[in-house]
C-alpha cells in the first residue's frame, strides 16, 4: 500500500468518535477494531438474526460493514472536520458468509478511493471499491 500523509494528529480518536455515534453498527453488534493511516479493520461477531434464509450473514449487513471500514480508511487521511460520504461501491460476493465473525479491513489504495476485503478471518467472502469523495471540509 503507497504510503499516505496524515493530515490530522487526532485522526483515531476522530474516527472512533464518529464511529461510536453510528446507530446501526451498534444495532448490527459490529466493533471498531484497528485504526491506522489508511487502514480500518471492524469485527462483526456472528448472529443468526443477521442471516439470511440459507444461514449466512446477509449480504445487506456484510456490505454495511465493508462501507463503513472503507469509509473510515479514507476518514484518517482527512484533516480535522471533513467528513466521508461513498458515492459509489462495487462488492463482489466470492463465498457464502459464515462463520464466527466476519472482519472487514477498509484500506485506502488512492485518495478517494478504498478496498474492502470482508471475511470470516480465514478466507475473503467479499471484496469491495469505493469512491468516497474528495475529502472537503463539510460546509
Amino acid at each position: 500500500m503507497p504510503a499516505f500523509a496524515v493530515q490530522d494528529a487526532d485522526f483515531e480518536a476522530s474516527v472512533r468518535r464518529s464511529f461510536d455515534s453510528l446507530t446501526l453498527m451498534r444495532t448490527v453488534g459490529a466493533r471498531l477494531q484497528n485504526v491506522a493511516p489508511g487502514k480500518v479493520e471492524i469485527d462483526l461477531p456472528f448472529r443468526e438474526d443477521l442471516t439470511q434464509h440459507h444461514g449466512y450473514v446477509a449480504a445487506a449487513v456484510l456490505t454495511a460493514i465493508a462501507d463503513v471500514a472503507c469509509g473510515y480508511a479514507a476518514m484518517t487521511l482527512m484533516p480535522s472536520g471533513a467528513s466521508v460520504l461513498t458515492i459509489e461501491y462495487k462488492v463482489n460476493f466470492l463465498s457464502p458468509a459464515q462463520g464466527e465473525r466476519m472482519v472487514a479491513r477498509g484500506r485506502v489504495v488512492r485518495l478517494g478511493r478504498c478496498c474492502c476485503d470482508s471475511g470470516d478471518n480465514e478466507r475473503i467472502v467479499a471484496t469491495m471499491l469505493s469512491d468516497d469523495g474528495d475529502g472537503r471540509p463539510d460546509a
